[in-house]
């Protein structure tokens, strides 16, 4: 078996589509008061997993080709923000693409957590395109082992 990437169709091979400009184009054909373009409007989106174990939740966002310089990380309110900035190469003259299918531009990721945390202990670490938080959870948050007693 063989799998094929998704091909656009002739009328939206544009290489400067970002994920929302198929349906940005809907809208503004049929709704003409939608900008094109709105400030902060987030044109791509790293992919990121959460996951549970017993002593933290811990984050994981890949984002190749960034420095630890371009992450903003926060927690606030039992949420972790995280925002950044994959800057474009300089074009120049005499290059022409073909395809392009890498996004540039600011992203922002916000993901609420079930439990409290100990927001003084949060940690991250970036190796290999991928940034990990490390949220260890607060003794409250943990479980706890009931002994049940026979009578």
């Amino acid at each position: 078996m063989t799998l094929i990437r998704f091909q656009p169709t002739k009328a939206n091979t544009s290489s400067e589509l970002a994920p929302g400009d198929l349906l940005r184009d809907f809208m503004n054909l049929h709704f003409p008061f939608f900008p094109k373009e709105k400030a902060g409007m987030n044109t791509w989106s790293p992919a990121l997993d959460v996951h549970d174990d017993k002593d933290a939740f811990t984050v994981t966002l890949e984002a190749p080709g960034l420095k630890k310089e371009d992450f903003e990380i926060s927690y606030h309110d039992g949420a972790l923000s995280i925002a950044g900035e994959r800057r474009e190469e300089k074009e120049s003259k005499d290059k022409t693409y073909f395809r392009r299918e890498r996004f540039f531009g600011r992203f922002a990721r916000s993901v609420a957590l079930p439990a409290g945390v100990k927001a003084d202990a949060i940690g991250a670490t970036y190796k290999n395109g991928v940034l990990t938080v490390t949220l260890p959870k607060a003794e409250e948050a943990k479980p706890k082992q009931i002994e049940v007693s026979v009578k």
